[in-house]
């Protein structure tokens, strides 16, 4: 393919409000780009709906049943720790500076990330394409580079001897850490508001200097306005975004020329909906249960793990596996009953609910493996069969309560437009490497307060299964042939194949259906 191709992605970019940045002419680029492409409103993100799980699934074409990703704070069963990655400075400071550094920068492209899946960078560096990303979160590919140690995080590095080499794509630019090479951008320590800025300065002087085949383009800058001040407020941080991506069009020639060089795909990594209530998930289940605390001295005290992940939360069961197994039900009752929880989901086999002591994936075995959600006292069970299909042509046995997940069946084929493609996400998400034993998504308007005791109330927030968090644009310009999706529904997971095509490379599957069996 002649053209180069740049994957845009703008971290909680709702499609409503980029139409309303156009229309209010704040964003002219994507107004042109829209006027050229052709654009879905309505592509499915990961689930959990956070950055880490969503960025993992862009990056791979598969979901965290497959990439081993599970949201933005889980649970480590063989190192019987959590792992953190940033949900606020205060969770920061709790868990450790130090320690969330490592699991954010180095542990989750070389560790928790799955080496049985394989990124963009990695398919496209071995193909012989030029590959290049400006601070993503998943960036591993086939280039080493060396710690690069500029700007005050020099300190912080050598203190926590935080001196690893890491591999990425030909040319990688993470803020003050690592650059393949010298530019003259300001390192910004990663503070919200002056991140497009980077990536624009970044993204100025690989076009200038001609060094990318394929270029990630990173704009996260509105998942933090929209955080604060609500999504109603993100055409301000669109404008902001639009005008940084105009940069390295003006760098290519303008929007003429960089059309003519360059093939263009822009989406999000997940939506946002405001939230009103918060949830204090570690404090309901501490009247009960002994949780784990972050860096407790006594884990072996512990019988629960509580993970919250903005709209969403993973519940580890690591008491002993037989009092585990007996917890199960009234964990899952007061969970259910709790203010604010609206679906509640685990797997099971027809003995009973499956209590995961170590990360191993589930392999085939003799017994099958099921999915079952809560919401009330409604319950819905499922597992990979053949009674009924989903949009993306996957099929399923199902028995119980359809309208637990607001769905209904039209010439055989399920459908919800309250949670999009609820089965194969609920599957994904419980199947995962670190799946939590129970997995929670909120009610609208609902958030979970995180470690450091920060939520967003008053604002924005994301990781739930509903449509509001859940549905994200996806503009293409350029591209050849137009593709379709499965069965006509795009997800994050069919990206990994729009790039494979453009440079003509063997497609990958896409995001697959784990197997419906377990070892015990």
């Amino acid at each position: 393919m002649d053209r180069k191709l740049v994957l845009v992605v703008v971290d909680s970019l709702r499609a409503d409000m980029l139409q309303a940045a156009v229309r209010r002419d704040v964003a002219p680029t994507f107004a042109e780009l829209l006027r050229r492409g052709e654009f879905v409103p309505d592509c499915v993100s990961s689930f959990p709906t956070v950055t880490p799980v969503c960025c993992a699934e862009i990056a791979t074409g598969e979901g965290p049943g497959h990439h081993g990703v599970s949201g933005m704070n889980w649970y480590h069963r063989a190192e019987r720790r959590y792992v953190e990655y940033g949900t606020s400075l205060e969770a920061t400071r709790r868990f450790g500076l130090f320690r969330t550094l490592y699991d954010i920068v180095y542990n989750m492209n070389m560790s928790h990330l799955s080496h049985e899946v394989s990124t963009v960078f990695e398919h496209l560096g071995d193909a012989g394409a030029r590959t290049a990303c400006t601070p993503f979160l998943i960036y591993r590919g086939r280039t080493r580079h060396e710690l690069g140690l500029e700007g005050m995080l020099r300190r912080v590095a050598v203190a926590a001897s935080f001196r690893h080499a890491v591999w990425g794509p030909d040319e990688l630019f993470y803020g003050e850490l690592y650059a393949s090479r010298r530019v003259p951008c300001r390192p910004t320590l990663a503070r919200p508001g002056t991140r497009d800025a980077y990536s624009a300065c970044v993204g100025r002087e690989l076009v200038r200097e001609d060094l990318f085949d394929f270029l990630l383009f990173s704009l996260p800058d509105n998942d933090h306005r929209s955080h604060r001040l609500g999504p109603d407020a993100m055409p301000d941080s669109i404008a902001w975004a639009d005008a940084c991506l105009a940069e390295i069009v003006d760098e290519a020639g303008g929007l003429d020329a960089f059309c003519d060089s360059h093939s263009v795909i822009v989406t999000a990594d997940h939506a946002q909906t405001r939230v009103e209530h918060r949830l204090r998930l570690t404090e309901i289940l501490a009247e009960d249960w002994h949780v784990l605390g972050p860096n407790d001295e006594q884990p072996k005290n512990s019988q629960v793990a509580v993970s919250p992940t903005g709209r969403a939360a993973g519940i580890y069961l690591i008491d002993e596996p037989e009092r585990a197994l007996r917890d199960h039900p009234r964990i899952r009752g007061t969970l259910s009953a709790a203010d604010g929880v609206d679906l509640v989901a685990w797997l099971g086999t027809g003995d009973g609910p499956l209590v995961r002591s170590s990360p191993e994936p589930l392999h085939e075995a003799s017994r099958a493996l099921e999915a079952v959600v809560l919401s009330g006292s409604h319950e819905l069970r499922f597992r990979p069969g053949s009674q009924v299909r989903d949009r993306r042509g996957r099929h399923w046995d199902i028995e119980g309560d359809l309208a637990v997940l607001a769905a209904g069946i039209h010439e055989g084929e399920l459908r919800s437009d309250a949670y999009p493609d609820p089965l194969g996400r609920l599957w994904s998400g419980l199947t995962a490497t670190h799946a939590p034993d129970l997995l929670i998504s909120l009610q609208a308007g609902w958030e979970c307060v995180d470690w450091g005791g920060i939520d967003h109330v008053g604002g924005g927030s994301h990781g739930s299964l509903a449509a509001g968090d859940s549905l994200v644009p996806l503009l293409q310009v350029g591209l050849e042939p137009s593709a379709t999706p499965p069965g006509g529904q795009w997800k994050l997971c069919d990206l990994a194949g729009l790039i494979d095509s453009h440079f003509g490379i063997a497609s990958r599957p896409g995001q697959g259906v784990p197997t419906a069996e377990v070892v015990r």
